[in-house]
């Protein structure tokens, strides 16, 4: 499943990305555990979150496509290309604002979407096969 794992790869880097934001913050604030009722902390906290709430799932929906069939190539990237897109905007609208931003709403709603698909896609694949 090369082209999965490759989106798979992409989504570990920012996801480790985020990681090391947060380290970088505590350090930065002297804080060791939890967020110091420091708000650009809790911020990055709840971004690397969100991140690692939304990506495994939509991580394992990729590879259940791709493991399926090979004919769904175009699929596999402009899902991965938008859950990209989705989780770099979630994070860059968060990281701006604690409130609504176009980022955070584009960044959600190209998550939500894609997930939908995949499993729409997954389904459709089973019924068919």
């Amino acid at each position: 499943m090369p082209l999965a794992s490759f989106y798979c790869g992409i989504l570990g880097f920012i996801l480790i990305f985020l990681s090391i934001r947060i380290s970088y913050l505590r350090r930065k604030f002297g804080i060791g555990l939890g967020d110091g009722d420091v708000k650009e902390l809790r911020k990055a906290i709840r971004v690397h979150g969100n991140t690692a709430e939304f990506i495994p799932y939509a991580a394992i929906l990729l590879l259940l496509v791709e493991s399926q069939t090979l004919k769904m190539e175009n699929y596999i990237h402009i899902s991965a290309g938008c859950l990209i897109l989705g989780r770099i905007l979630f994070a860059w609208g968060l990281t701006g604002s604690s409130g609504p931003s176009f980022g955070r709403f584009l960044g959600t709603a190209l998550t939500w979407l894609t997930i939908l698909f995949l499993s729409g896609l997954n389904i459709y694949l089973y019924l068919n096969n």
